[in-house]
Parts: C-alpha cells; structure tokens; sequence
C-alpha cells in the first residue's frame, strides 16, 4: 500500500472527532437559537373575568347576633349565580341594610332553624354588597337559597320585594351584575350561557337526579316553584346578563344567549342528596 495512502487512513479517525465536534457545536449553537426564538402561541381562551366587588364582610352587619353554628360546607365551583328578593319592605334608608339583615338572620336561623342566613350575598336599594353566609366571599360555599340547586351556586339576594309593577334600582341591579360578573368569572363562566346541573331534591322543579340545563344568572323560580325574585326583577335578568358579560370584558353583547358555558362546564354538577336540604333553601 502507498505510503500516502496509508498517512490518509491513519488520520481518519483523528479527522472523524473533528468532524464530530464541529458538529456537535453547531448543533448546541442551533439548538440555542432555535429555542431563543419567539415561540408561537396559539390564542388563549377567551378569559370570562371581573374584577371583584367591593363587599361588606357580615362581621359588620351581624356583630354579636351571630349564634353557634356548624362549620361552613364547600363545594369544588360555582358554575351559577340564583338571584332573590328577601319578600320585605322596599322604603328602608340604606343606613339601616344592616339591621335589617340582622332580622333576616335572625329569622331565618331562630324561626326557621337554619344554621346560617341562606344567602351567599345581599344587595340593597343603593348597590351596597354584603357578605351573607359564612365561609368566605371568593370560595365555593353551599348556600341555602334554591332546594335543589344548593350545591355549585351562589344565591344572590335583593333586598326588598320586587313583585311586578315594582320598581327595580339601577344600582341594586348594577351591583347584582357587577357581582355575578366577579363570582362566575373564578370559574370562567360566562353570565349569559347555560350550565347543567343535577337537582339534588325532588321537591325543585326537577326529580332529585335529574340534570337541568339552566341559565348561567338564573332566576330563583328557575330552579325552585316559587315567585321569587319577584316578577319585576326576574324580568330585569336579561339585561343583568348583558352587563355582567360586558363587565367581563365580552365584546358582543348578543353572544352567547343558548351558549353552553364551554370550558367552565366540564360535565353536569353533581351532588349527594342531603337531607339538611329539605329544609334549607325553600
């Protein structure tokens, strides 16, 4: 074999390692770039948020009338807002909201037995919000405000009594939007769709395990056979939605009317049946 040959084979593999280094540090150098490269995102989920109320925490209104009461029952989400009226006066100066709450919780857990007031929140006449049931404003607490749909709501009360032909405050239907935008919005519902629940008592207007398909913002006599919240309220709902989505930064004021609530409706909600809810919530 030729001398020259034999020089040339003898450098292979000595030439192979170079080869392979500028190889390999061309692929780190790539590499880096690459990933220094702006990556592409798809769009993201429309977020359904609001910004958060100002609330009257209950320890302001309730002080020492509070009574002993079993600890505060939580379910994973709220996917639906139930809207009320407490069925009392109308002609109150808002400086007295508190006392009447007070009466409102006294009644309902003397009375009535209740172990708490069954409102998650109140709305009076000038927009104030409060705090209702115990439990915290921002977590998923079990009210006692619709039998039935208990369970992954929020009942929302209106102070007064909103029968038809009664006049409803634009601030007090203001404030229930403003609300409904912020406590939805934890769970990325949007005000105007439907969401499905399971009736957890037969005593609703659905058997205990049927799944209702109801509105997002709903009506208490959506769930329950009742006349609350008053024929002039319920019929203010509509445009409560319409609010509320705007307030969650939603463009389109006609979307999302039959619009299910997507992301934030992964399957029916549902609950055991328990007993404490024949008597709560009616």
């Amino acid at each position: 074999m030729p001398r020259a040959t034999r020089v040339l084979l003898g450098c292979l593999p000595g030439v192979a390692a170079v080869v392979a280094l500028v190889l390999c540090a061309y692929g780190v150098e790539h590499a880096a770039e690459t990933s220094a490269r702006p990556a592409t995102h798809r769009p993201a989920a429309t977020p359904y948020t609001a910004p958060r109320p100002h609330i009257v925490p209950r320890a302001r209104w309730l002080g020492d009338a509070a009574r002993k009461q079993p600890r505060p029952r939580y379910d994973d989400r709220v996917l639906a807002v139930f809207v009320h009226h407490t069925d009392s006066p109308n002609g109150y100066d808002c400086a007295d909201a508190p006392r009447i709450l007070r009466d409102l919780y006294i009644g309902q857990t003397g009375t009535r037995d209740w172990d708490d007031i069954g409102y998650n929140f109140v709305v009076d006449r000038c927009g104030t919000v409060y705090e209702g049931r115990a439990g915290g404003v921002e977590r998923a607490v079990t009210g006692a405000h619709t039998q039935g749909f208990n369970h992954g709501t929020t009942g929302i009360a209106a102070l007064g009594t909103f029968t038809a032909g009664m006049p409803v405050p634009r601030a007090m239907t203001h404030a229930i939007a403003a609300l409904s935008a912020w406590k939805l919005g934890l769970t990325g519902t949007d005000p105007r769709a439907s969401v499905h629940l399971v009736s957890s008592n037969g005593l609703s207007r659905y058997a205990a395990g049927t799944t209702a398909k109801l509105p997002a913002l709903a009506g208490h006599n959506d769930g329950y056979m009742t006349s609350c919240p008053g024929a002039a309220l319920h019929a203010r709902l509509p445009e409560i939605r319409q609010l509320a989505a705007r307030l969650q930064g939603l463009a389109h004021p006609q979307e999302g009317h039959s619009r299910s609530a997507g992301s934030s409706d992964p399957g029916a909600l549902r609950s055991t049946p328990q007993p404490a809810d024949r008597r709560w919530g009616s």
